[in-house]
């Protein structure tokens, strides 16, 4: 509480002027008087409550999947290794064979290798699970080979059209670091139903939110 009674002020005009004059550079006076946000704690180094029980599975044994699940374990998701090949093996994973328990409702499903004969047949038993997302990678100027793979399984066109490519949020990703990071944030953002990018409008109903100073 200030001196003069107001949450969010310092008592020292000359300093809160200032301070409301550089919030309203960034489009909103209000939040520097009466909104806390949680933000704020986690830039500060207070811990944030991770969200539980969301599971980022990864399937085949790529360099990609490496990178998806080690950024995955920082964002809070539950690492999962799916790897119908026994031959094919991913250092510090131990992967799972099949479908399982792990495909969940809270479950995020990335086919990382489009290339591999199996996309078909494990895109055909991963939709019949109860996921939250699936995706394949892959680039968005060519129809991706999982189409023919399911239509020629006789998964209906409904079905298909769930497994999403490309995926991610589009920022020129190149190297298999920066695609995991763009396919992590694309998850984020949908989990939070947000646009990603620089758009700070909050989702339908809800109030603006303010434009990041950095």
């Amino acid at each position: 509480m200030a001196k003069d009674g107001h949450h969010g002020t310092t008592g020292n005009d000359d300093h809160d002027r200032g301070l409301l004059e550089l919030a309203a550079d960034f489009g909103d006076t209000a939040d520097m008087t009466h909104s806390h946000d949680p933000a704020c704690d986690v830039a500060h180094g207070e811990p944030h409550v991770k969200e539980a029980g969301r599971t980022l599975v990864a399937v085949f044994a790529s360099p990609m999947a490496g990178h998806l699940l080690r950024f995955g374990v920082e964002l809070g998701f539950r690492p999962i290794l799916l790897e119908p090949d026994p031959a094919r093996t991913l250092d510090g994973y131990t992967a799972e064979r099949e479908p399982g328990d792990f495909l969940d409702g809270d479950a995020d499903v990335v086919l990382t290798d489009h290339h591999r004969a199996e996309i078909g047949p494990i895109l055909r038993d991963l939709l019949k699970c109860e996921t939250r997302w699936i995706g394949i990678m892959g680039s968005a100027r060519h129809t991706g080979p999982h189409v023919a793979a399911l239509a020629e399984l006789g998964v209906p066109e409904e079905e298909i059209a769930r497994v999403h490519r490309p995926v991610g949020l589009n920022i020129g990703s190149q190297t298999p670091p920066e695609i995991a990071l763009a396919t992590l944030a694309g998850l984020i953002a949908d989990r939070n139903d947000r646009p990603g990018g620089f758009s700070w409008a909050s989702p339908a109903g809800g109030r603006p939110g303010q434009p990041s100073p950095g």
